[in-house]
């Protein structure tokens, strides 16, 4: 059973899962059910013009999360999460018992009002989505638990958009509609029912409502933590990107593809899937762990696919007649695979962001941490219309143009990301090394704690030991480094990014870097030396070096044997002579990275730890 299925299994995921997919099916039923009536209502039945109605119906469903994501944070946070989610599921049937009086009445005002609502009650059940899935699910769950989400959300917004237009072309439209949000609200509740207690993150905390001062406190809490804010705004800007795309599927199926109602929904059908096979692929690729290396895998193949839409859009727009000659029509099956993997990529963008956000907040502050991502996501929204219609309209540009100027922003946002934090980069080359040059199978790494300042000690085989251990350990690691190294040109800045502690054979070199790892031991930080103090030239262990004794004198904390095995005799090895300087192996290297039980710093030497680690290696170098 896959780990997905296993969740899906599970009462403390299920419930959960069902009940926010249901929630997002029914926005989508309600909202284009509306719209799909709107246009084709008459004017006076509207008061306004059908072009206002929608304009200001897209509005006044983004205008609560600016609102009251704030507010609904700090509830969040407050109370017993089960408990608010079935609070916000009663609201929501309120909501919707009234929808359906208006859709049987035809009172539009109503409906435009009820879908204002409508927000309201999506941008409160939006922090609690999100902030509950790191207190019922476990750290290496985490990732699969949030790739099921977004696959959930994105098929149940394809089905509620589908279902929306098999109602509305209904003789008795509007009583449908009308019990079908009731329906589906009710079955919303009812599937909230089951989802387990999860304790108040912060039950202490303040609320009343002040939306402003909320807001500023609620984006400060979520620019603490630079990697939280990256991660919000990379959700932000995938949204931004989503947006971008689907506001234009309309007229680009007609103006450029030659295809009719059907054909954007089939458009839409392929975006959707896409991110759901994504987001599941993302969590197999990263071995459901929280990957950051993934992520400008997705961001390049956001900008190759996207850009790729200029040119495999037709020249001359074909004629069609019916949906089985549009899906049928030769000329248009690059623009299916680029929206298809348009979809694949953007899961694969998104899933670790949104994992990397909840994993790292804290769990007294996590639901105001995603009401600020929810605000963000909708401002990017708001800006993805104004430079549409900037683009569009003033400058008139076409709109595969238009895409490619997307893609461009897209790669320039990727690296910029990439700049800002230098775990993206550095997971990027650990994922290429452990997905191509290696396989790499890690063993008894719970031995390493999950906090607090403890010390590494490994063998030293190849240049790359560092970087597999990196990306073997969930939590971030110091690494100690010679200083000739350290200072490599263009290297150097990567290293520093990444807090290397440099360290030369000399009185004052050593100090320094004594005093360095003191002081991320002492805050908590993972440490780790190679004792060795150079590559193994010939596979075999040398001894270790008595800067480990130094070290444990004036900084007591445990220490955690590590062993890596098979990279003697790989590319990045001195087998051979020379490292770096011998044609590559045609195969795959088999690596395993194996952690042995901590020592306490009282029974820790040099030599024993060297045992330590010589018998965790065993015959495999």
């Amino acid at each position: 059973m896959s780990k997905q299925s296993a969740l899906l299994a599970q009462k403390r995921f299920l419930p959960y899962f069902v009940t926010q997919a249901l929630g997002a099916f029914n926005d989508n039923v309600y909202k284009n059910v509306l719209l799909i009536l709107v246009a084709f209502a008459a004017p006076s039945a509207l008061g306004m013009s059908t072009n206002l109605f929608i304009n200001l119906a897209a509005g006044l469903f983004i205008l609560p999360f600016f609102l009251f994501s704030a507010f609904a944070g700090e509830l969040a946070d407050k109370y017993e999460k089960s408990q608010f989610i079935r609070v916000v599921k009663l609201v929501e049937i309120v909501i919707m018992s009234l929808a359906a009086v208006a859709f049987i009445y035809e009172s539009y005002m109503l409906l435009l009002l009820l879908l204002f609502l409508m927000g309201t009650q999506s941008a409160f059940f939006g922090p609690v989505k999100y902030a509950l899935l790191p207190q019922t699910l476990k750290p290496n769950e985490l990732i699969s638990g949030n790739a099921l989400v977004e696959t959930g959300t994105f098929l149940a917004i394809l089905l509620g958009t589908i279902v929306a237009g098999v109602i509305a072309n209904q003789t008795d439209a509007k009583l449908l509609a009308a019990a079908s949000v009731v329906l589906f609200a009710v079955l919303g509740y009812l599937s909230a029912r089951h989802i387990p207690e999860a304790d108040a993150g912060n039950p202490s905390l303040k609320v009343d409502f002040a939306p402003v001062r909320q807001m500023k406190t609620t984006l400060a809490i979520a620019h603490k933590d630079k990697v939280v804010l990256q991660s919000i705004l990379g959700i932000s800007w995938f949204w931004f990107l989503g947006a971008s795309y689907l506001t234009q599927f309309p007229n680009y199926a007609k103006l450029y593809l030659g295809g009719n109602e059907a054909s954007v929904s089939f458009l839409l059908t392929l975006f959707s899937i896409g991110i759901a096979l994504g987001s599941l692929l993302c969590d197999k690729l990263s071995g459901h762990r929280i990957e950051p290396g993934i992520v400008p895998i997705g961001a390049l193949g956001l900008t190759i696919f996207g850009a790729h839409l200029l040119f495999s859009t037709p020249d001359i727009v074909p004629v069609t007649h019916s949906f089985i000659d549009f899906i049928s029509e030769p000329s248009l099956w690059w623009v299916f695979v680029d929206l298809l993997f348009i979809g694949i990529f953007g899961g694969i963008f998104i899933v670790p962001l949104y994992a990397m956000m909840q994993s790292r907040s804290a769990e007294s502050e996590r639901s105001q941490v995603i009401a600020a991502n929810n605000i963000y996501n909708s401002l990017f929204m708001v800006v993805s219309a104004i430079l549409a219609i900037v683009l569009l309209g003033v400058v008139e540009l076409s709109i595969p143009a238009f895409f490619l100027v997307l893609s461009l922003m897209n790669l320039t946002v990727a690296l910029y990301v990439g700049k800002q934090v230098p775990v993206f980069a550095l997971r990027f080359i650990v994922w290429l090394l452990s997905h191509s040059v290696y396989r790499v199978k890690h063993q008894n790494l719970q031995h390493i704690p999950e906090e607090g300042g403890a010390l590494l000690v490994s063998n030293h085989v190849s240049y790359v030991d560092a970087l597999l251990l990196a990306g073997a350990c969930p939590r971030p690691i110091r690494f100690v480094m010679d200083e000739d190294y350290y200072h490599l040109p263009v290297l150097h800045y990567f290293f520093k990014a990444s807090r290397v502690i440099p360290i030369k054979l000399s009185s004052g070199s050593i100090r320094c870097a004594l005093n360095q790892i003191k002081e991320q031991l002492n805050e908590g930080e993972l440490v780790c030396i190679f004792p060795e103090g150079q590559l193994t030239s010939d596979g075999e262990m040398i001894p270790f070096k008595r800067g480990i004794d130094l070290i444990l004198k004036q900084t007591p904390v445990p220490v955690i044997p590590v062993a890596l095995k098979g990279l003697w005799g790989s590319y990045f090895s001195r087998e051979g002579g020379r490292a770096l300087l011998k044609m590559p192996r045609c195969c795959r290297s088999n690596v395993i990275i194996e952690a042995g039980s901590p020592v306490s710093p009282n029974d820790a030497s040099s030599e024993r730890l060297f045992n330590a680690v010589k018998a965790l290696r065993g015959e495999i170098s």
